[in-house]
């Protein structure tokens, strides 16, 4: 896992070598997981992980907004949008991590 974006293949790799399922089944198990949790967030539903977070589904109402360049108001449509909420487990685990940063400097 390199570089500053973890893809799916790298967790796939990361199963197979924590694992010991083969790179086939390790690939189809992140992928059975990340599509699981897909359907679920498109059905509405919310998404916990315990110790990690949660994918929530909220409804916006309609609104007016403004175009930038121009200044004219424009009507936002109402619409449905995904938001991630981190666990205290893992705003903790940034946190720490943050401080070991600053350790450094």
């Amino acid at each position: 896992m390199g570089g500053n974006t973890i893809t799916r293949v790298d967790l796939a790799e990361a199963v197979y070598q924590r694992v010991g399922l083969s790179r086939t089944e390790s690939a189809d198990l992140v992928e059975m997981v990340l599509d699981l949790i897909g359907e679920r967030i498109v059905a509405g539903e919310s998404v916990k992980i315990s110790s990690f977070g949660s994918f929530l589904v909220r409804d916006k109402n309609e609104r007016i907004g403004r175009n930038p360049k121009t200044g004219e108001e424009v009507p936002i449509t109402p619409r449905r949008v995904m938001v991630f909420k981190p666990s205290n487990v893992l705003k903790d685990a940034v946190l720490e991590g943050n401080r070991k940063l600053n350790a450094k400097k």
